[in-house]
């Protein structure tokens, strides 16, 4: 075996050409420069830490979110091997994005009470109504079913048409339902739904309200 072999040999698989085999320079010549950068600010080694920022692996099948390049680089810099940088993901699909999902869910809901309070004209006769539809609701509907109507502006009006289709003059629940109109059960099916009560789909969840709407009679 000449040198040149020998050289070749002891050289890692990821700093060879797949097809020829020989050599890639610019890979050897940017691991030196990262290396170099690292003795430059004194930090210690980590000999399990990968040779660039090309060479980790992220796992993220759960569809949260993908692994970011600048994130990455910076802790490349600080020399986090494969293991801990997949653990820093893991940590951030555990406990920061729950945390950023409830608190855009309590900006939505403050945004929700601010509409009603506007459409019915002020905090006070909200409040009333509020009052109102809660003892409706408690009294006609299943827990489940209320729950999800009051989390949202549309449940809402949905909800307080509901209450008046059962006052006096106002529209009555129709007897005879025909197969095209859903009946309760189904409703109550689809707020069981992710995409009504977890992603809050647009389509979706104007397609029970909209059930709602026809199976206790629009008044507007």
């Amino acid at each position: 075996m000449t040198p040149d072999n020998l050289l070749t040999t002891e050289i890692p698989e990821k700093f060879k050409d797949v097809e020829s085999g020989e050599i890639r320079v610019d890979a050897l010549l940017k691991s030196y420069k990262e290396l170099e950068k690292k003795l430059s600010q004194g930090s210690t080694i980590n000999y399990d830490a990968p040779y660039s920022i090309d060479d980790y692996c992220i796992d993220c099948e759960h569809g949260l979110f993908q692994p970011d390049s600048d994130i990455n680089q910076r802790l490349f810099e600080k020399g986090l091997t494969n293991d801990q940088l997949q653990e820093v993901y893991n940590l951030a699909a555990e406990k920061m994005v729950p945390m950023i999902i409830e608190l855009a869910n309590e900006f939505q809901a403050d945004r929700e009470v601010e509409k009603l309070i506007n459409h019915f004209g002020g905090a006070e006769k909200w409040k009333e109504v509020s009052r109102q539809l809660l003892a409706f609701g408690q009294n006609n509907l299943p827990p489940e079913v209320l729950n999800n109507l009051s989390s949202s502006f549309d449940g809402v009006l949905a909800l307080e048409r509901m209450m008046k289709s059962e006052e006096p003059g106002g529209f009555k629940r129709e007897k005879t339902i025909s197969s095209s109109t859903m009946n309760e059960n189904d409703l109550t099916s689809m707020m069981r739904d992710p995409r009504y009560w977890k992603t809050k789909d647009p389509s979706f969840v104007a397609k029970v309200t909209d059930g709602f709407s026809k199976l206790y009679g629009d008044q507007s």
